[in-house]
């Protein structure tokens, strides 16, 4: 088996989807860095790493079965031993895990470059792993709340987390469903079309704003994200968090 040593992560926590968990030109500085003393590398599939990556499913048994206990985290001079960790690589991406003693990756980081670099040269002339898994009824299911990558692909890690933000607002909205609420925050987006706007029904309406904000992230976004979770204090927080992130990354520059 092949092991990396001296590793630095930066878990992200119940990630399903790959363009959450940050590659390192986007860590920041209050990011909790670990070092894992020791980690088992595995080079597998492109069906299984993607399986890995963008969701969060049971990994297969022989695969926890070859990991069991052979990564270790250091803090100081004291070393824990992690149940179920490892690097994977489909020979193009990688990714670390760590179930946390579950079968699912419930932690999950990329790697410094250097690493990769290292992983690359450790698997050259090597073959993947084949591990079975039940690949047959798997298809990723996007939604709302777990947005397809095309409507993130090119944001920074600000917006991607403040766009998650504005979905989490606009499912709120399309739960309540009250058609005057609805007319007001498309009218808020699209003012221009307020003439049409107070005749559409709550299909209609609600067609017309998600389809007018999925794409891109502009600060007109931005503008409605802050007023639709106006009141609700935990998304207040994350948003007010973001702010406080990018004023401190301004005063850095």
């Amino acid at each position: 088996m092949l092991y990396l040593h001296d590793v630095w992560v930066n878990w992200f926590e119940g990630e399903e989807n790959g363009y959450s968990v940050c590659y390192f030109h986007e860590w920041r500085k209050d990011d909790k860095i670990e070092l894992l003393d020791q980690v088992p590398l595995l080079y597998i599939t492109d069906d299984l790493y993607n399986y890995i990556e963008n969701d969060m499913n049971e990994l297969p048994l022989a695969m926890l079965d070859m990991i069991y206990k052979r990564a270790y985290s250091r803090k100081g001079q004291e070393r824990s031993v992690l149940e179920y960790a490892c690097i994977v690589t489909d020979g193009n991406e990688i990714l670390a895990l760590d179930t946390i003693g579950y079968q699912i990756p419930i932690r999950k980081s990329r790697l410094i470059p250097r690493q990769e670099q290292l992983v690359f040269d450790m698997i050259e002339n090597k073959k993947p792993q084949s591990f079975k898994f039940d690949n047959t009824i798997y298809e990723k299911e996007y939604h709302m709340l777990s947005m397809p990558p095309e409507l993130v692909f090119g944001l920074t890690r600000r917006e991607r987390q403040l766009k998650q933000l504005l979905m989490m607002g606009l499912d709120q909205l399309r739960t309540t469903n009250n058609l005057k609420e609805l007319r007001y925050w498309l009218t808020e987006w699209d003012p221009k079309n307020y003439p049409f706007i107070r005749f559409m029904n709550e299909d209609k309406v609600w067609d017309a704003l998600y389809n007018g904000v999925k794409q891109g992230w502009s600060t007109s976004h931005e503008e409605l994200c802050a007023k639709l979770i106006k009141g609700q204090p935990f998304l207040e927080k994350m948003l007010e968090a973001e702010n406080n992130q990018e004023q401190n990354t301004s005063k850095q520059k």
